[in-house]
């Protein structure tokens, strides 16, 4: 490329406004720890590849979450108001390979009016540090008889944010 056109390549990147912040990428307070509960791994949970398989990870998280919800004082759930998994996002950063103990950690950010969205570390126990995989998992309660949404539990709203 000539001088010229790099002249003005730098010209117009430095006279460029700057891109305007579209609504809901604002940066978000920070999450609210929730808990964080030490699993061991498992020689099952292994693959053929002698790693931790992709779908034992979505066990983990589900362990953690019961382990957390065992801990709530008061009703989080009832014959009209019970949990149930919307979404999940998972970022796999490294495979977990066997024996390993893992710690997963929890946090709270994103109460909604019937929901909760819950993030997700897993790392090593000994080394937090060392990341395994990053992600998030949406709850909704519902009534189990019509499948609508209900507003979230005061148990659930108070342990998130107390």
């Amino acid at each position: 490329m000539n001088e010229k056109k790099k002249s003005d390549r730098r010209r117009r990147s430095q006279s460029a406004p700057a891109p305007a912040v579209r609504p809901g990428t604002e940066a978000l307070p920070a999450a609210r720890a929730l808990f964080s509960v030490p699993i061991p791994v498992r020689w099952r949970d292994l693959d053929a590849f002698n790693h931790v398989n992709n779908s034992s990870y979505l066990t983990f998280l589900e362990e953690a979450r019961l382990q957390w919800l065992r801990t709530v004082k008061g009703e989080w759930f009832d014959e009209h108001a019970m949990p149930v998994m919307a979404a999940v996002e998972l970022h796999y950063r490294r495979p977990i390979e066997w024996p390993a103990e893992i710690a997963v950690t929890m946090t709270c950010e994103r109460l909604g009016n019937s929901s909760l969205t819950v993030g997700n570390r897993i790392v090593d126990a000994r080394d937090p540090a060392l990341v395994y995989a990053e992600g998030r998992v949406v709850l909704v309660w519902i009534d189990p008889a019509s499948g609508a949404s209900v507003p979230l539990p005061a148990a659930i709203r108070e342990a998130c944010s107390g």
